[in-house]
């Protein structure tokens, strides 16, 4: 195999990756909905809970820990990052009919 296929097939699991990361992405914004502060939001046990299951899983697939830790920890920052600016249009959202209101 040469390099230019198997660039070709890391692409093609790159789409795959971001096609899960889309469907990883609705649930988060479902749970987003579900909580009521950015202490929800951050939820470090939970944080803790995923990366011990990553580090697990990654381990029984053959996939460096350390790495697998790594992407996980950067793609719940991302995730974290968007369910609180979710939350903070909600907010201006309620804020701005509040206004309307009175």
């Amino acid at each position: 195999m040469d390099l230019i296929a198997v660039r070709s097939r890391i692409d093609q699991l790159d789409d795959e990756l971001i096609r899960l990361l889309a469907l990883r992405q609705v649930q988060v914004a479902r749970a987003a909905v579900i909580k009521r502060d950015s202490a929800a939001v951050h939820a470090p046990a939970r944080q803790a809970e995923v990366i011990a299951r990553v580090r697990q899983r990654s381990l029984a697939e053959g996939l460096d820990t350390d790495v697998a830790e790594q992407i996980w920890r950067a793609m719940i920052a991302g995730f974290v990052s968007l369910e609180l600016r979710q939350h903070e249009a909600a907010k201006r959202s309620s804020n701005d009919a509040q206004s309307r209101v009175s």
